[in-house]
């Protein structure tokens, strides 16, 4: 089992970091969808999602502005979900774990930048001899390739050995440091509810938030049934915002018929 789950979360790692066509990469990439082929691995799908959820808060508001980097939840869902499930520690101890495994991720990343940086230049002589097959393998062979020997070692060597080495270094810490990282870990999250709303920004769109907040905290919804109310409501919104708009243009067409 050790060994299929490192293999997965490297070649997880390499393939879906690596962003091959720019499409549903992103998707693949976050911890909560990461957990579910490591539950299915390690035979406790439940609790692999629970810790992904976990994860996911912190990195939930994450947004890469001008193509920086400012964690790799990718990384820390590889590392941290499988290390977490092995050492049976709650989720609030796995959001600390995978804190750091994201920074250094950003690390990482940047070697690959600044590796493929070569491969861009070589596309650019390409591409004045309009060599299309040149310049793909400049843009997806060789980083793809590249991106293989810097993301999986690292990742199948740390899910193999790794987790035996920190299950070691937590009995060997004091109860009261446990207790500190559990109580760290569960302040992250709120951490990343602070940056949806500074993404958010809008005072206009507060209301909602704070909506489906009290919603589940007084109300017992479901997480869920909040999501299902709220897509409910941005589609009523869209559609009398759409209608008025037409309204609106009506009238202006017959108003300047009239004149």
């Amino acid at each position: 089992m050790e060994l299929s789950v490192a293999l997965v979360t490297a070649l997880w790692f390499w393939f879906f970091a690596g962003a091959p066509g720019y499409t549903l990469h992103y998707v693949f990439k976050q911890p909560l969808v990461i957990a579910l082929p490591i539950g299915i691995l390690m035979g406790d799908i439940p609790k692999a999602l629970i810790i992904g959820a976990a994860i996911e808060l912190v990195y939930v508001g994450m947004v890469a502005a001008g193509a920086n980097l400012p964690a790799d939840e990718c990384l820390a869902g590889v590392l941290a979900i499988p290390m977490a499930m092995k050492l049976g520690v709650d989720p609030s101890t796995a959001v600390v774990l995978a804190v750091p495994f994201g920074v250094l991720g950003v690390f990482l990343d940047q070697l690959r930048r600044t590796v493929n940086a070569a491969f861009v230049h070589r596309a650019d002589k390409l591409a004045l001899d309009a060599d299309l097959k040149g310049i793909a393998r400049q843009a997806l062979i060789w980083p793809m390739a590249i991106g293989f020997v810097m993301r999986f070692p690292p990742v199948f060597i740390a899910n193999l050995f790794g987790a035996d080495v920190l299950e070691g270094l937590l009995k060997a810490l004091p109860a009261w440091v446990i207790h500190g990282i559990s109580v760290t870990g569960g302040l992250l999250p709120a951490l990343g509810f602070a940056i949806i709303l500074f993404v958010i920004g809008k005072k206009s769109l507060m209301p909602f938030f704070f909506i489906g907040f009290f919603a589940v905290q007084f109300l017992g919804i479901s997480t869920m049934a909040a999501a299902v109310f709220g897509i409910c409501m941005a589609i009523l919104i869209t559609v009398f915002k759409r209608e008025a708009l037409a309204e609106a243009k009506k009238s202006m067409r017959e108003e300047l018929q009239n004149s």
